[in-house]
């Protein structure tokens, strides 16, 4: 029989999301015991790894599918994860000051990125325009080429003081080591075990690993992709489908001193290229990343295979939403090409097209495949409505269980969606928050918005079918 241990509230998942609620619940609420369950032997070992995403702090600014609306929620939850990790003694092993701009080549691109500064300014005062000499003083290899300026019309939206990048595998490390320092508080973390199941029983929650059931009266569940999965298993969700969308990358020399991004096409709902410096990779810059399904929740992993097909769900409703996609020829023509990347020999001649778009002199022999970087995203279906859901995505029961699913901007959003939920638990518990405390030290540099001014996409009490 296996051992019991019950929580006022539960964590399943320490990555950066997961473990930013640790945090918070632990130094600013009233909650006595919480406990976080994670799968591997330390925290962010799936796709908040430093080598599984971009690194990225999204600010908005040079994010152009992000409308204004979202570009000031993604804002204040980069100010909220600042706060927090410019403050710690290990700060320069977790968040980075590198210049970084949005690039944009040919007219009709210049003059949608002119048109979207007069638009973002007065919300981003550190924010330039970058005419070609300008660029040439921050990224010489993206306006340059052999020595003369790139024929092409370009200009760039940036700045160049501002925190840019985020060791996301060091942020969760600092939350988990964090939160076990706070003082009359029964904090603990549990490694190496793999939630099989949950249940509900009198009035508890029910969670089974292959060692141990754990009870919680409460229970957020922030595991990428398998959060569907432990959702369908209490009824919630149903209507949800999940594609897992894979990124690769490619390394070169160093060529970029910061991040450069390009121009998003809106008819395509996955991110663009961008060359980025890599914080554990010194000499390096990568570029990246390429899309592609892969019939898996976690990267490199196999064994989750039958996960997928447990949250993948197909049925005509999925074939339908996924029909829809491939018929906009942007689309179909951009998925093709993501495949032809993944293949050997032929991968690294066809992308280094898109990354002369950023750095115009590379060469062939430039470009190495990155094996073993890039994650997956897990996107959401909404099989009633036929869409593609894009973002972050979280389920409500309305009966003290959350289940997060966080692709991009997951990591930069951690502390405000552990904000969003924490609030969501206490209520439920009857607990409460040091707002003071809570304001000083996370909100302290933006203190125009409250928190219900973005809320961010709650799917609240999905009922259970």
């Amino acid at each position: 029989m296996p051992n019991t241990s019950q929580y006022d509230l539960l964590i399943i998942g320490g990555g950066v999301t997961g473990s930013a609620l640790l945090y918070l619940a632990a130094r600013y609420s009233s909650i006595e015991h919480v406990g976080l369950i994670e799968k591997y032997a330390a925290p962010a070992r799936v796709n908040s790894l430093s080598s599984n995403n971009s690194q990225t702090l999204h600010r908005g600014d040079i994010e152009t599918n992000y409308s204004l609306e979202k570009a000031l929620k993604v804002q204040r939850a980069a100010c909220m994860l600042e706060s927090y990790a410019s403050t710690q003694a290990d700060a320069h092993h977790i968040i980075f000051k590198y210049p970084k701009m949005v690039l944009a080549v040919g007219k009709q691109e210049c003059a949608q990125l002119r048109a979207r500064f007069e638009i973002f300014k007065q919300y981003y005062p550190k924010l330039r325009i970058l005419e070609k000499k300008d660029i040439a003083k921050i990224e010489p290899e993206v306006a340059m080429k052999h020595g003369s300026f790139r024929d092409d019309e370009i200009v760039a939206l940036g700045s160049t003081d501002e925190y840019s990048a985020v060791n996301f595998e060091a942020l969760s490390r600092s939350f988990v080591r964090q939160a076990g320092l706070v003082e009359n508080k029964r904090v603990k973390v549990h490694y190496n075990e793999e939630v099989l199941h949950i249940t509900i029983e009198d009035n508890l929650f029910k969670i089974e690993s292959r060692h141990t059931c754990y009870q919680a009266r409460s229970l957020v569940v922030c595991a990428g992709g398998h959060s569907l999965k432990l959702a369908h298993d209490l009824g919630y969700g149903l209507h949800y489908s999940c594609l897992p969308i894979a990124g690769s990358y490619y390394f070169t020399p160093h060529v970029l001193n910061g991040k450069v991004y390009t121009v998003q096409n809106d008819a395509l709902p996955f991110a663009a290229i961008h060359g980025d410096p890599d914080v554990l990779v010194p000499g390096k810059t990568r570029f990246g990343p390429t899309a592609l399904v892969l019939p898996i929740l976690e990267r490199y992993n196999l064994s989750t295979l039958p996960d997928f097909f447990r949250v993948f769900r197909f049925d005509r409703k999925v074939g339908r939403a996924l029909w829809d996609l491939l018929k906009v020829s942007d689309i179909r023509n951009y998925m093709l090409k993501n495949i032809l990347f993944e293949i050997p020999l032929i991968r690294t001649l066809l992308f280094l097209k898109d990354a002369r778009k950023i750095v115009p002199s590379l060469k062939l022999g430039d470009l190495s495949f990155a094996r073993h970087v890039g994650g997956i995203r897990p996107q959401l279906i909404d099989k009633n409505n036929g869409k593609l859901l894009m973002g972050e995505a979280k389920i409500d029961t309305g009966i003290g269980a959350i289940f997060n699913m966080t692709p991009s901007p997951g990591g930069t959003s951690c502390v405000e969606n552990a904000e969003i939920d924490l609030r969501i638990i206490i209520k439920y518990l009857g607990a409460s928050i040091d707002e003071t405390a809570f304001k000083h030290d996370i909100l302290r540099q933006d203190k125009q918005h409250s928190s219900a001014d973005y809320p961010g996409r709650v799917l609240k009490n999905d009922a259970a079918t």
